[in-house]
């Protein structure tokens, strides 16, 4: 064993290691795409002896390769981000009613904030929603002992499980003691046995929805009463312990790590001001389905009210109200029906008292929690003394919460919207394709990746985005709505691998009068430049014969497909011109690779004296290595200022230097 500072996602990979993963599938998507990568690099470097690794070309083909790998026995990981869960869900839905053999984790890292995804959608709903378990880290450290654990329990019911982290813990680093090498688990000797379970007819489905509904029963009791799992819900008590605790902490997920240190945030602040903190009792559910009740039972046990702070939805505030029902519905019952129960008073999201959306933050909650501790004292405060104090208290965590300590310095920080590198060959794409268009109405359709960025001024490139693939089907349905605008679709390199094809399938068994933009950069560029099937490299070390875009689009029936280097703006316009004046399905593609895979050329430099300071490379293409000095003084400029070339950003693509009118944008830092 060797002590190495990792990543949680990092962690994660050595944990699934240990436990003797043989299949590692997925597809990259931040905030998860960094355990694919350990494996393969642990691979490469031979300490992960025996396992296979690989980018697929989707989510859904990831899964259903770990579901075939799992049916002969293998110990599988699927990897994805929570929009990555919607592609796989076909195969999850059916999965879990056919059940696995070896042991099936789905590690699925959800984005509050958002911070990186389209959505803020709760992995635990889907869990619920596909009656899967789930466990949910509040820490690296936690998740490392969940992963290994889960593959156990995967194996116990013979259940898919989903190991469900969100960005902070992904992200978050930490030291762990890890195996120097591993080795996967041998698939056992008889391999995959044929049996009907492992065929979906309707007769299977009925049998299997009740095997799930049996086994999530034994779960719930094994999360509430197992070891292996109670370490995962862990309740303790705080504040003046002598006390009756009235006041219950519940929290799910990276907010019980928040929860800890607000609790002692508090206690420091309630402590220099000279106020007691009263008794309370805290849980963490790291188990949220199937909900441990009989533990959360336990825990809610002579509690006057509960406060529940989680992420996303209200998936644990609703557990608790549910189960507030049910402690109310047996203490009538006990007590007869004269006798009105006590409720256990449930405070969350639902009643105001956490945020709705987003991530939670530690002093947000500090102040929270001190407003729900301390109201009742401060309501009964025999003087002003008293009041005063809990006032101070307040006032601390306020400050704190509300950030005026750094109002000052973040009054000074300029607005930096997101915009496309410097050089980006998909700026020169765009730019071709609106001069291409010229007046003509026409709909631009965007799709999930940097690309995205083409919506920003002045390119306002992209005018729609829904979901990966969607922008070439959108399209389709606009050319139906309004046939007297020119569809045009953008998808990249590695979208269009993962969810274009069906889509371009569907414009030519149509007939559908649109253009498809495939931006080809050579790499998944948004998600840390994975490979795909165009780029030939797969995670194992194989280099395998490309798959060739054009060849794919003219297999497909696409009939004119025009090529073209984004970069030379005279070609790419006219190929664009070409494609969009085709009548029916077209494509064109746009071969430059990004930015991160090239060695930059010469940065451009300004010509001052032809320079007549009138923006248009600015205002055509906003390439952030361009900007302007209005003090700057040139013979043809005169007070109007001119451009500059900032040399540390600018890579040489010389896309500015065939926009600028005057020719004062010189490539390579001298003219030809």
């Amino acid at each position: 064993m060797t002590t190495k500072l990792l990543m949680g996602n990092e962690a994660f990979a050595h944990a699934a290691l240990e436990a003797g993963v043989r299949v590692v599938a997925g597809y990259p998507g931040t905030p998860s795409s960094e355990l694919v990568e350990t494996v393969a690099k642990l691979h490469a470097e031979g300490a992960a002896q025996g396992v296979h690794v690989e980018w697929s070309t989707n989510e859904k083909a990831a899964l259903e390769l770990a579901a075939g790998a799992s049916h002969a026995g293998a110990r599988v990981l699927f990897t994805c981000k929570q929009v990555g869960l919607n592609v796989a869900s076909d195969a999850l839905m059916s999965l879990n009613y056919v059940g696995t053999n070896g042991g099936t984790v789905l590690f699925v890292a959800d984005d509050p904030g958002p911070i990186s995804s389209q959505t803020e959608q709760d992995t635990r709903r889907f869990a619920s929603f596909a009656k899967v378990p789930v466990l949910d880290p509040a820490t690296p450290d936690q998740g490392f002992a969940m992963m290994q654990v889960a593959f156990d329990l995967s194996e116990r019911y013979h259940t898919p499980v989903i190991v469900r982290p969100t960005t902070r813990v992904c992200h978050a680093s930490t030291f762990f003691d890890v195996a120097d090498t591993t080795e996967a688990r041998p698939v056992p000797e008889e391999g995959f046995q044929k049996d009907p379970k492992w065929v979906i007819f309707p007769r299977r489905a009925y049998q299997g929805h009740g095997e799930i509904n049996e086994r999530l029963v034994k779960i719930a009791d094994d999360f509430s009463t197992d070891p292996a799992f109670e370490q995962f819900n862990p309740v303790f008590t705080g504040g003046m312990t002598r006390e009756m605790p009235q006041i219950g902490i519940m929290a799910g997920g990276v907010s019980a790590a928040y929860v800890r240190e607000a609790l002692a945030i508090v206690e420091d602040a309630a402590s220099a001001a000279g106020v007691l903190i009263p008794a309370y009792r805290f849980m963490q559910v790291g188990t949220p389905y199937p909900f441990p009740e009989k533990a959360a039972a336990v825990f809610a046990r002579g509690l006057r009210s509960v406060v529940v702070v989680e992420e996303l939805d209200s998936v644990l505030e609703d557990e608790m109200l549910k189960l507030a029902a049910k402690i109310a519905l047996d203490s009538a019952k006990t007590l007869g029906e004269d006798i009105a129960p006590a409720l256990l008073e449930v405070l969350g999201r639902y009643t105001g008292h956490m945020p709705d959306r987003g991530e939670n933050t530690i002093d947000d909650i500090a102040l929270r929690l001190a407003k729900l501790l301390l109201s009742e004292r401060y309501a009964q405060a025999a003087d002003d003394d008293s009041r005063n104090a809990i006032e101070a208290v307040f006032a601390t965590l306020e400050e704190a919460a509300s950030g005026t300590r750094f109002a000052e310095l973040n009054a000074s920080l300029p607005v930096r919207p997101p915009v496309l590198c410097p050089g980006c060959p998909h700026r020169g794409s765009f730019y071709a394709i609106k001069r291409a268009l010229g007046k003509q109405p026409a709909v631009m359709c965007g799709d999930i990746g940097c690309y995205t960025l083409g919506n920003a001024q002045p390119l306002d490139a992209v005018d729609t985005c829904l979901c990966m693939g969607a922008g070439i089907t959108m399209a389709q349905g606009l050319a139906v709505a309004e046939p007297h605008k020119k569809q045009v679709a953008f998808v990249g390199d590695s979208t269009f691998f993962a969810s274009g094809l069906t889509g371009i399938a569907n414009a030519v068994y149509n007939g559908h009068d649109i253009t498809v933009a495939v931006l080809d950069n050579a790499t998944t560029a948004m998600t840390g430049s994975q490979p795909h099937p165009g780029t030939g490299v797969t995670l194992m070390g194989e280099k395998r014969k490309p798959i060739d875009i054009e060849g794919v689009l003219r297999a497909l029936g696409v009939e004119c497909i025009e090529r073209a280097n984004p970069l030379d703006l005279r070609e790419c316009e006219a190929a664009a011109k070409r494609a969009i004046e085709f009548e029916g399905p077209s494509a064109l593609l746009l071969v430059s690779p990004c930015i991160q895979l090239v060695k930059p050329s010469p940065a451009v430099t300004v010509d001052t004296e032809t320079c007549t300071g009138c923006k248009k490379c600015i205002t055509e293409i906003g390439c952030p290595a361009i900007g302007f000095d209005p003090a700057a003084r040139g013979p043809r400029s005169k007070e109007r200022g001119q451009v500059f070339v900032d040399a540390s950003q600018c890579n040489g693509c010389n896309l500015c230097t065939q926009v600028c009118p005057f020719g004062s944008l010189i490539e390579g830092g001298c003219r030809d």
